[in-house]
């Protein structure tokens, strides 16, 4: 017969943390220049004529929409941070997808 612990060994189950609000401050400006890299990285892998490459720069592209939406929508609850960075990154985002859409 298999061993069953008793009952009061037992784990309580733990709280959900869903509606936690983390206390992590503005979003950093690494964050925001890091993913304004990803997209001129992801641009110039579609511009190689190379069918692979060009596909993963795409594939980048596609990826990094909605994380970059993610951020904005952390930096509207925690702070932005640095504008600037903000306001390029938004730039880099638009451009993406005016070149997805037109």
């Amino acid at each position: 017969m298999a061993h069953v612990a008793p009952t009061s060994h037992r784990r309580a189950t733990r709280a959900s943390h869903r509606g936690h609000r983390s206390a992590d401050g503005p979003v950093q400006i690494t964050s925001w220049l890091g993913l304004t890299f990803a997209f001129v990285v992801g641009w110039l892998l579609t511009l190689q004529s190379h069918v692979g490459v060009h596909a993963a720069g795409v594939t980048l592209l596609v990826m990094l929409v909605p994380i970059t939406i993610g951020v904005f929508v952390a930096a509207v609850r925690q702070g932005v941070g640095s504008g600037k960075a903000a306001l390029v990154t938004a730039a880099a985002l638009a451009f993406t997808l005016l070149k997805f859409f037109l």
